[in-house]
């Protein structure tokens, strides 16, 4: 695992993209995981501050609930539909998923800092007829695919 600050100095132009379209809107998807092992899909938002990927939850929240028991987290970040007539325009998506380490809040409100296992982008080519699924992990560090 990594935290965004060890990331960023492994792959600063990389993480810049996935922070550009992970902070492109301020709602964002969560997936966690409820006691019987089934996914949540939850909205949330994040923070880049101080070298950490932070979210956070209403006190009590089944969110906050569920990564309390079993810390695995994912979360992807907002789409946009490629331009009609320029698929190539499409900037992407991303996607983080990692585990979370609850620190204080100072309130009743639940806040997580998430140590990073796999960060991806998904988007088409310059020429906007292939995938291109661009990935980093701890373990391997960067790689790039296009598929059909």
């Amino acid at each position: 695992m990594a935290s965004w600050s060890e990331f960023e100095t492994v792959e600063p132009e990389f993480a810049a993209r996935v922070r550009r379209l992970m902070t492109s809107r301020k709602h964002l998807t969560m997936a966690t995981l409820r006691l019987d092992g089934s996914p949540r899909i939850s909205g949330t938002e994040v923070e880049f501050a101080d070298g950490e990927l932070r979210t956070g939850s209403m006190a009590r929240a089944r969110k906050a609930i569920d990564l309390r028991r079993d810390p695995r987290v994912a979360i992807h970040g907002p789409t946009t539909d490629s331009p009609a007539r320029n698929p190539a325009g499409w900037k992407g998506e991303a996607k983080i998923a990692g585990t979370v380490r609850e620190v204080d809040s100072g309130s009743d409100a639940h806040r997580f800092l998430i140590d990073i296992t796999e960060v991806v982008i998904t988007r088409l080519n310059e020429a906007g007829n292939r995938l291109v699924v661009e990935s980093w992990n701890p373990g391997r560090g960067y790689r790039s695919m296009e598929r059909e």
